[in-house]
């Protein structure tokens, strides 16, 4: 018997993890003593604040190890509420807070809230790999908005409103963006609520977990505006800004009822996360943002250098992310091409896989993230493995014929 014919369909039809994919293959490669420069992982390579690994050792202390409520303990929910109000203008009750085991869960509570077979999900591409299986998995529909380099892969309202129909339930989105670091401004944002405003059975789904990562301005969530407000639910959490990506821990914001809905839902599934990782939460959001600033001029300088060494390889087309911590160049020309072996190159999945056995650098293929033309390359990585990790893509590049 073999493996698909006993599992479900619902499973069947998911497909693995790009990212972690490509970083498995990288470790493997790694195992075998050859030096790989992994780009392909969207985690900050910084250490989690002292004052909030000292947050979690106290809690352990006070015995704060037992069951916890489902949505989060009221402390954190509070402190997200001063949060939203402090930074983005927005005032939330703890009622509107569900606390989960990371923005991802939180994405995956919402659109199985949410979504019933045959709704229509509008996802702009590129979007984050999960987006349109987690879709899948609630037996909805992605349908998608291309986008491309020259709009700074960015949407416009006459796009979005091209792409709704009557069976469209939602509209998923991150702005900071993985995988191509584009933010929207205010007047952006506005603009696409204008076309919601006109379609009021629309959920937004606003992915905000970049939220400090942002080089232009102060962040700007899709939520401030009051015509739609009670049909965005906010997704964030602490894992970018306070590198704390093995804490699991992330939350929604949204109206009263939908986040009842997460809260039966995460009731019958995982429950409270984990009590931990909620004390240290606090001390993250009450701590200030000393650290994530200086993670912040860190990531600048880095954008700067990539972008500068993009630049300098024939082939390659960039823009200036303007925040998050990845680049997504545009890698068509060397379709078409061959390696010392006589493989073509045929997709940037065959490219990505030619970077890391040649190069030994792990990127992510763009088809993953629904633009077949691009790889992604994060740069959460030191300055040295940066240049270094460029040089390589540059020299394997140029062998290529």
């Amino acid at each position: 018997m073999s493996t698909t014919s006993y599992l479900s369909d619902r499973i069947n039809s998911l497909s693995e993890s790009a990212t972690l994919k490509m970083t498995k293959l990288g470790r493997e490669l790694a195992a075998q003593g050859i030096n790989v420069i992994s780009l392909s992982v969207g985690e900050p390579d910084f250490n989690t604040p002292d004052h909030v690994k000292e947050a979690a050792k106290t809690a352990l202390d006070e015995n704060y190890t037992r069951y916890t409520p489902v949505p989060g303990y009221p402390e954190l929910r509070k402190a997200i509420v001063d949060k939203l109000k402090n930074e983005n203008g927005l005032d939330y009750d703890i009622s509107q807070i569900v606390v989960s085991t990371g923005a991802k869960q939180s994405l995956s509570n919402v659109i199985l809230t949410l979504i019933n077979p045959g709704d229509e999900v509008i996802i702009p591409t590129p979007y984050w790999v999960s987006y349109s299986e987690m879709v899948v998995l609630a037996e909805g529909k992605s349908v998608f908005i291309d986008t491309d380099i020259e709009s700074n892969f960015k949407i416009t309202p006459a796009q979005l409103e091209a792409a709704i129909t009557p069976k469209t339930k939602v509209f998923m989105f991150s702005s900071p963006c993985n995988p191509t670091g584009s933010v929207y401004s205010k007047d952006e944002l506005e603009a696409l609520s204008k076309v919601f405003e006109k379609h009021p059975n629309i959920f937004i789904i606003s992915d905000e977990i970049y939220e400090h990562i942002n080089f232009i301005d102060k962040h700007e969530s899709i939520a401030q505006f009051p015509s739609i407000r009670d049909r965005v639910i906010i997704v964030n959490g602490f894992s970018k800004a306070f590198a704390m990506t093995g804490w699991r821990l992330g939350y929604i914001a949204a109206s009263k009822e939908i986040a009842a809905a997460n809260d039966k839902m995460q009731g019958q599934t995982t429950s409270g996360t984990c009590s931990i990782a909620q004390r240290a939460g606090i001390a993250a959001y009450e701590g200030g943002l000393d650290s994530v600033n200086k993670m912040k001029e860190a990531f600048a300088r880095r954008r700067q250098l990539v972008y500068d060494l993009l630049n300098d390889i024939p082939g390659v087309k960039t823009n200036l992310p303007e925040g998050a911590f990845y680049f997504f160049p545009e890698i068509s020309s060397f379709f078409g091409k061959k390696d010392q072996n006589g493989n073509m190159i045929n997709n940037s999945g065959d490219l990505a896989l030619y970077l890391l056995n040649q190069g030994h650098v792990a990127t992510v293929d763009g088809n993953s993230f629904g633009n077949d033309n691009y790889i992604r390359l994060s740069y959460a990585a030191s300055d040295e493995n940066l240049k270094e990790a460029l040089r390589r893509i540059k020299e394997a590049l140029a062998k290529l014929v």
